[in-house]
């Protein structure tokens, strides 16, 4: 059968028997039909209902290319707009049909499986606790070369992996070794809110020197306790808003007010002077006490606002690391001074994206050598 002329209009396309997400074999007729008709792609999505990002990615991943024989001697007009990667090539609709139906069958084998090297180094890291993110940094790091390219991945390639292809034991062992210990994604929840537990005057957070608030300045600490079972235990975390370095706090009989205040001034007078500027703290009744702990270290505590974790994002960064450690809903008495020392240590050794990839021990150390 002939085709229609140019001046005659190209029949539109028939709904698709097949999802939607893809594109039809009639939609690939009609946008040959346009293409040759020196159509735009904004003008072929708009007649199609699609995104022009999807008719140029199209255009691009299935033209074929042109041979001697095939070449024209028409001159391509600046109204057709052709993807430069689709320059010398030309869009056949039976042929792209073809192309992208043997590109689709699934399941395929996902990169991290297919690459035993790959999965290995993923793996270790994994059982460091380390991020998606901090790994793929690190395959940049020690693969440079572009030849060994098949040792790069995104974060969210290895998610998915996590998340869509593992299975049943696998998957619970993968994902133990996600910092959220989640069996599958969910979305942020709202933080829960903290009331005011004492009367007694605070400095607040708007007072804070300004050299706080940018970092520029080490020294400001923020802290808080992260509880155990029944609310019978606690650890105390501290974070160093410049280097991120953490300490914490044994409180193996309780969370009491003057334990508190004990813990703090024992573990702030192991610091030098120039690295104890403030304390910022939320708004928690185990600081009743924060008068008496600033006479004996002479370090001032700042409180945040009333339902305003971010003031401390830092130190609630942290405690979400943490919990991977300790989780909830378990007895945090159990643990020794010893093992909460090797799991600051572990922290302080991970490599950080906002400190440009150094770590919060590294920082500290160049803090502390003179």
């Amino acid at each position: 059968m002939p085709r229609p002329s140019s001046s005659s209009p190209s029949p539109s396309p028939s709904p698709s028997s097949g999802s939607s997400r893809y594109l039809s074999q009639d939609e690939r007729l009609l946008i040959a039909d346009r293409r040759r008709e020196k159509v735009t792609i904004r003008a072929i999505a708009a007649e199609l209902g699609r995104a022009p990002s999807t008719i140029s990615r199209e255009i691009t991943r299935n033209s074929t290319p042109r041979t001697s024989t095939t070449r024209t001697s028409t001159p391509r007009t600046s109204t057709a707009r052709a993807p430069k990667s689709s320059r010398g090539r030309d869009y056949r609709p039976y042929a792209a049909q073809a192309r992208a139906d043997a590109r689709r069958p699934r399941p395929k084998t996902r990169k991290i499986h297919a690459h035993p090297r790959l999965r290995e180094f993923i793996q270790t890291r994994l059982d460091l606790r380390w991020s998606p993110e901090q790994i793929c940094h690190a395959l940049l790091t020690d693969f440079p070369d572009p030849a060994e390219k098949v040792m790069r991945v995104a974060p969210e390639t290895i998610y998915q992996a996590i998340y869509v292809q593992a299975r049943g034991q696998l998957r619970r062992d993968l994902t133990t070794a996600l910092r959220t210990g989640r069996a599958r994604r969910k979305p942020r929840r709202q933080a829960q809110q903290r009331h005011p537990r004492f009367i007694e005057p605070m400095l607040m957070i708007s007072e804070r020197p300004a050299e706080a608030e940018d970092r520029a300045v080490p020294g400001h600490w923020e802290g808080d306790l992260i509880i155990g079972k029944n609310n019978g235990s606690a650890i105390g975390t501290l974070v160093e808003r410049q280097t991120r370095y953490v300490m914490l706090l044994h409180l193996p009989t309780g969370r009491a007010t003057e334990r508190v205040r004990d813990a703090l001034v024992q573990t702030i007078q192991t610091l030098p002077a120039h690295l104890t500027r403030s304390l910022t703290w939320d708004q928690g009744n185990e600081m009743s006490l924060h008068g008496q702990f600033t006479i004996a270290t002479g370090v001032p505590v700042y409180f945040c606002d009333p339902h305003s974790p971010w003031q401390r994002g830092s130190n609630e960064n942290t405690n979400g690391l943490l919990r991977q450690y300790f989780p909830k809903g378990t007895d945090l008495a159990t643990h020794t001074r010893q093992h909460l020392d090797a799991v600051a240590a572990e922290l302080n050794a991970r490599p950080r994206k906002t400190l440009d990839w150094d770590t919060p021990a590294q920082r500290l150390h160049k803090l502390l050598t003179p």
